[in-house]
């Protein structure tokens, strides 16, 4: 079996629109998808901005970002299991962030 990272993008804020019970309905379904048995790991990455690192006139440059006014973010990302690309794609078909408006990018890792 090959791995895959699933990684989450969307809109910044993108939160701040659900209500409270919304919100936890949807940490549940997250959950739940990432306790499937192809599950490996998943991470919901901390808000706010990471660091950027960047060569700059033969200089290593330190910057902040990704920033807010971004288009999206990326806000976590699960490892999976699959024997393909294609299984990988259909087991994040039915993954919760599609249904709010994310998008979900796959990634197979260097074996």
């Amino acid at each position: 079996m090959s791995q895959f990272l699933i990684m989450l993008y969307q809109k910044p804020g993108w939160t701040d629109r659900l209500s409270p019970d919304e919100m936890q309905k949807a940490l549940e379904k997250y959950t739940a998808w990432a306790q499937r048995p192809y599950g490996i790991d998943a991470k919901r990455l901390a808000p706010g901005p990471g660091r950027v690192i960047q060569p700059e006139g033969g200089q290593l440059r330190v910057t902040d970002g990704p920033y807010t006014e971004a288009k999206e973010v990326m806000g976590g990302f699960y490892l999976i299991e699959a024997a393909s690309y294609e299984e990988a794609v259909q087991r994040a078909m039915d993954h919760p962030h599609l249904e709010y408006g994310g998008k979900v990018e796959i990634r197979k890792l260097w074996e």
